[in-house]
């Protein structure tokens, strides 16, 4: 995990930048620093495994600004934040938007890798999910539009019989349609099916 991961670094002041870049190189991982939220916001990848560590207080873009743009854009990266200034209405806040700690300076290593890795598990999570979803997705794009049909139908109880009835076929038609979007989604089962129709939001 340590030498796939990337820790960003976001703090307006150099001192504290590097005294976080010694603590999170310390322990073996890549290290990327920026100095403003806005900066970040133009180098930042989607797909990378990492977590952020970000202050609250910063001139232009503050922290929770930059938390609330990461998630009106889907951008699904635990954030850590880090502040000399904040307050339990900030902390409960930020939290409920989906941060995984909220630390005050000065704050120890241990207690900073603690939340980093608590993060990291997060990101490798969130990486996962996507990766499915995408796979899922591949495999629901090469269904023909009357297999995405009979899937739909299928995966909300009806009988073959009644399928075929819905959409004017035959009966056989059905179960060669049904036998197709098995074989394609990698279903084993109709609950299976049921799943992979979910989350691929058919």
């Amino acid at each position: 995990m340590n030498t796939e991961a990337t820790i960003f670094i976001i703090d307006d002041d150099p001192a504290i930048r590097d005294s976080l870049t010694l603590m999170v190189v310390q322990e073996g991982f890549t290290v990327s620093t920026f100095e403003s939220a806005e900066a970040f916001l133009e180098h930042f990848q989607t797909e990378r495994f990492g977590c952020a560590i970000v202050d609250i207080r910063m001139s232009g873009m503050d922290g929770m600004q930059l938390q609330e743009m990461l998630t009106k854009h889907h951008f699904q990266l635990p954030i850590i934040f880090l502040t000399g200034h904040g307050d339990i209405p900030m902390s409960v806040r930020a939290i409920r938007a989906g941060a995984i700690d909220f630390l005050t300076k000065p704050v120890t290593r241990e207690k900073l890798m603690a939340s980093v890795r608590l993060a990291l598990i997060e990101s490798e999570k969130i990486l996962t999910e996507r990766a499915n979803h995408q796979n899922v997705q591949s495999h629901l794009a090469e269904l023909t539009e009357r297999e995405r049909d009979v899937m739909a139908l299928a995966v909300q109880g009806h009988s073959n019989k009644e399928i075929a009835r819905q959409l004017g076929i035959s009966h056989r038609t059905v179960e060669i349609h049904k036998s197709k979007v098995m074989h394609k989604t990698g279903a084993t089962n109709l609950l299976d099916l049921a799943r992979i129709a979910h989350e691929g939001d058919l």
